[in-house]
């Protein structure tokens, strides 16, 4: 007896299953929507660590170019101090200059991401409308099937 109830309640729920379909395709086109945002993003932050690497390159290049003219023997012993003092006057200005060209960078991965995130999300609350529009009219037909039966 046990054994039919079972059976009974395993038909039950394979009809309701049945009368209820599940479209994937919604699945599969969320799953493109992330791997395509997902490779933007990468996209962002791969040229975003290119530039940040040519900005260090060349801030070491530049300061490699004044440490040699720096290490250069002089004639005068107060050169030494006036070859240093360039020096860290010079450092100081290109520090300023990387660190604004650093900050340039971050801001355009910022508002690049704002922007993707901004297109996603806006992509994904029409796929959500549309989906639920479609999920609704699914329902309602399958129920107007099953009471007609």
């Amino acid at each position: 007896m046990a054994k039919a109830a079972a059976t009974d309640a395993t038909a039950f729920l394979k009809d309701m299953m049945g009368a209820f379909p599940v479209d994937t395709a919604a699945f599969e086109d969320a799953f493109k929507n992330t791997a395509s945002l997902n490779e933007k993003l990468a996209g962002v932050a791969l040229t975003a660590a290119e530039k940040s690497s040519e900005i260090s390159s060349k801030w070491s290049k530049d300061t490699i170019a004044k440490l040699a003219d720096m290490s250069k023997a002089k004639t005068d012993p107060a050169d030494y101090a006036k070859a240093m003092t360039d020096f860290a006057s010079a450092q100081a200005e290109v520090a300023a200059e990387n660190m604004a060209a650093f900050a340039e960078v971050a801001k355009k991965v910022q508002m690049e991401t704002v922007e993707l995130l901004m297109a996603a999300g806006k992509e994904v609350s029409e796929e959500a409308t549309a989906a639920v529009k479609k999920a609704t009219d699914d329902v309602t037909s399958a129920a107007k099937k099953a009471t007609a039966k």
